[in-house]
């Protein structure tokens, strides 16, 4: 018997751990992993490239059908493609991360960003993270996680991060912009950053990213089983 491939979805706020939770979700199930965080930063990576400010909406979203967006699989989770130029790298730096709520909010750009992960959700097998996974965009996906850490354990996780990569920014501003993108992201018009009502809530301050992969790969494989004996 085929097994059932199904959705999961992982919201949860800035710097909770989803990416990495998620790519590991997914490799231990044998699924795709959808990273739409990176998508909505290297939309806004192009329009900093392009020299279009995030102010303005009318050529922000006039621009769009310019953008061809590429996810492509790697060792390390996943590359992000933008009209053939690898961008990986360049989505994470803080003058994307200022800007990247402010271009989430246009509701033309999560129009464009939406389609294209639904048409990615289609078949199933995939484990997506976001903000508005569980809610808006695979809202019938069968587990849903909310995922979240307190504000000074997604501050540290952060500030090392990107001490490993070569940057130091104080612990205090990695702290206060935390704080504000999380405002920003529940306090949204369009899609707002909100729990699922039939979501799994995890708070993983005090848990290792192999504990929570660990509970996230069993409630799959339950729902799994479930279907196979349906």
């Amino acid at each position: 018997m085929k097994l059932k491939k199904i959705k999961v979805a992982i919201d949860g706020p800035a710097g909770a751990g989803k990416s990495t939770v998620a790519r590991l979700v997914a490799g231990t199930l044998g699924y795709i992993y959808v990273d739409t965080g990176a998508m909505y930063r290297a939309v806004t990576w192009y329009f900093i490239n392009k020299g279009i400010s995030t102010n303005d909406k009318g050529l922000m979203v006039a621009s769009l059908p310019d953008i061809r967006l590429e996810l492509k699989p790697a060792t390390e989770g996943q590359q992000i493609w933008v009209n053939n130029r690898e961008v990986t790298g360049m989505i994470r730096t803080p003058e994307v991360t200022a800007q990247v709520s402010s271009v989430a909010q246009v509701t033309e750009v999560r129009g464009y960003l939406t389609k294209i992960q639904k048409r990615l959700s289609t078949e199933g097998g995939i484990v997506m993270d976001g903000r508005d996974i569980g809610t808006e965009v695979l809202p019938d996906a069968e587990l849903k996680i909310f995922l979240t850490a307190s504000v000074d354990e997604r501050a540290a996780r952060r500030y090392k991060e990107l001490l490993a990569a070569g940057t130091e920014i104080p612990l205090a501003q990695l702290k206060q912009d935390i704080m504000e993108r999380d405002r920003m992201d529940q306090e949204r018009a369009l899609s707002p950053l909100r729990e699922a009502e039939d979501a799994v809530f995890i708070d993983c301050t005090s848990s290792s990213i192999h504990t929570v992969v660990q509970q996230i790969v069993h409630l799959s494989l339950s729902i799994i089983n479930e279907a196979k004996s349906e």
